[in-house]
């Protein structure tokens, strides 16, 4: 009865240290994406990709400038998102340029999510709105050739519709997307958020207090998630 009982036991100590360790995790990163919406984004989509056994994605602040640009280029058209995308041309022509991102560095882009809603989605809204929009939005979530990653929110005239992008690339981390100087130049950041800057942002309109408000507990959410999902699989 002893070996039954320890064998029961052990599928709960075990949750118990995947909940410790996932709790651990959030508290390190906490600083860099408590106020950044796009930030929590990325962190939601690596639980969501390793709760799944896929390999995690590389945060990368060139690539999710571009994403920003990205949604700049619709011109805050929420009705073309669906039906329309920017040229492949405007990667290398206007979107790199105008984050400062060395041409040289730009690698191939595996995979995109974009959506646009006419109120504002806290990032664990939107990743579902951006998964569940797409054709093949689990596909391009877990995509094994995603090596990194950018992300970027965005409003218009300060409010709404608002726009989130998703871009993957399979580029070499610390070597893609390389930004000059390091920093994104200022005129490519407002109005919108985008991640990997380790930046504050409140969000796509001055003062939006609210954006972050449930930025916690989507990420508690997912790591929680992502603990059951690996005691099931021992």
């Amino acid at each position: 009865m002893a070996v039954f009982a320890g064998a029961r036991a052990r599928p709960l100590l075990v949750l118990g240290a995947l909940l410790l360790s996932a709790l651990l995790v959030l508290t390190v990163t906490a600083a860099d994406s408590q106020n950044n919406p796009a930030d929590q984004l990325v962190a939601l989509i690596n639980s969501n990709r390793t709760a799944s056994k896929s390999a995690s994605v590389s945060d990368n602040q060139g690539l999710g400038c571009i994403a920003l640009q990205y949604i700049k280029a619709y011109e805050g058209h929420c009705d073309q998102v669906d039906d329309k995308k920017p040229m492949e041309s405007s990667f290398t022509d206007t979107f790199a340029p105008t984050c400062g991102v060395q041409a040289a560095t730009l690698s191939r882009i595996t995979g995109r999510l974009v959506a646009c809603q006419s109120k504002y989605a806290t990032p664990a809204e939107a990743l579902g709105i951006l998964v569940n929009g797409a054709k093949k939005g689990l596909q391009t979530l877990h995509g094994k050739n995603h090596t990194e990653v950018g992300a970027a929110v965005s409003g218009t005239d300060g409010g709404g519709p608002y726009f989130w992008c998703v871009l993957f690339s399979d580029g070499k981390p610390a070597a893609s997307f390389e930004v000059v100087d390091g920093e994104v130049p200022k005129a490519a950041i407002h109005p919108g958020c985008f991640s990997g800057s380790n930046d504050d942002c409140m969000g796509p309109a001055n003062g939006g207090g609210a954006v972050s408000t449930n930025a916690g507990a989507s990420r508690l959410v997912a790591a929680l998630l992502l603990a059951v999902a690996c005691a099931f699989t021992l």
